[in-house]
């Protein structure tokens, strides 16, 4: 059977990964000379407030190779091929990383898979990758199927500042709203694996209007669409907004995701964003 590889920046919690058989990876959060992985030693709440409180802005690390070295061993063992579903190159060096740890097994068929995505969507792929797992796919028409599906995620983030996304250097392409309306409340999308800019709203509200008037038009109405809210500290927020989209695409379910430190420290307290998936 396939063996499959993700990390926390696919934002499934830590116990549903294991449940999955997923090999999972954390993310490294670095306060100073502290370093903390975030399956394990800091939760999204923790790190929010220490981000709050703390004068600079801290780091991120992708998971380091010496991490996936004792999967690789296990799982090259076996034969079998090994897929690394990995968030964007462009905003994680977890590709790079993977790479990096990919050189000490020459022998092993070892396929890393840049989805150009993070976040909730990210899961959504990762979730989907275990079920044709499950179902007996082979490496190859999981690894085909996982590009298909990720050439068709849709993500929108709301977020209150770009303040962080410029201090973090994560701002890509939406570098263009940087100055004047650092204090206005952009949306962002995910644009060929990178942070883009689509519109600015003075008012948080008028934002949130702007954001269902968004993702309505391009977002199919079925369960296809896997459509999922994520957010960083805003809870309420992510129920309303996922009450709402409920009611207007008529799907029963839209599940609910805390995003991890790694995604946090770069969109900042107050995150909210929507993935799903077009036909």
């Amino acid at each position: 059977m396939t063996h499959l590889v993700a990390d926390t920046l696919a934002c499934i919690p830590v116990d549903e990964a294991r449940e999955l058989g997923l090999a999972y990876l954390p993310q490294i959060i670095i306060f100073g000379d502290e370093s903390y992985r975030d399956d394990s030693e800091i939760d999204s709440d923790t790190f929010i407030q220490r981000l709050k409180s703390s004068p600079t802005l801290p780091k991120t690390s992708a998971p380091y190779p010496s991490l996936y070295q004792p999967y690789f061993e296990k799982m090259s063992s076996t034969g079998e091929p090994i897929l690394i579903i990995c968030p964007s190159k462009k905003m994680s060096g977890t590709v790079r990383s993977a790479e990096a740890a990919a050189l000490d097994f020459p022998s092993a068929d070892i396929r890393i898979i840049d989805t150009h995505t993070i976040g909730s969507g990210l899961g959504s792929i990762v979730r989907q990758a275990v079920a044709w797992q499950k179902a007996g796919l082979s490496a190859d028409q999981i690894e085909q199927n996982v590009k298909e599906m990720s050439a068709r995620n849709r993500t929108y983030f709301l977020v209150d500042t770009l303040e962080y996304l410029h201090k973090g250097g994560r701002i890509g392409a939406a570098q263009a709203l940087v100055g004047s309306m650092l204090q206005m409340k952009p949306i962002l999308c995910l644009k060929d694996g990178q942070v883009d800019a689509h519109s600015t709203e003075r008012t948080r509200k008028k934002a949130m209007s702007k954001f269902l008037d968004l993702i309505l038009p391009e977002c199919p109405k079925s369960p296809t669409a896997c459509v999922t809210t994520q957010h960083g500290g805003v809870p309420d927020q992510a129920e309303t907004l996922a009450a709402d989209l409920k009611a207007l695409i008529g799907v029963k379910d839209i599940p609910i995701f805390y995003l991890p430190p790694a995604v946090i420290v770069h969109g900042g307290p107050g995150v909210l964003g929507v993935s799903f998936f077009v036909d």
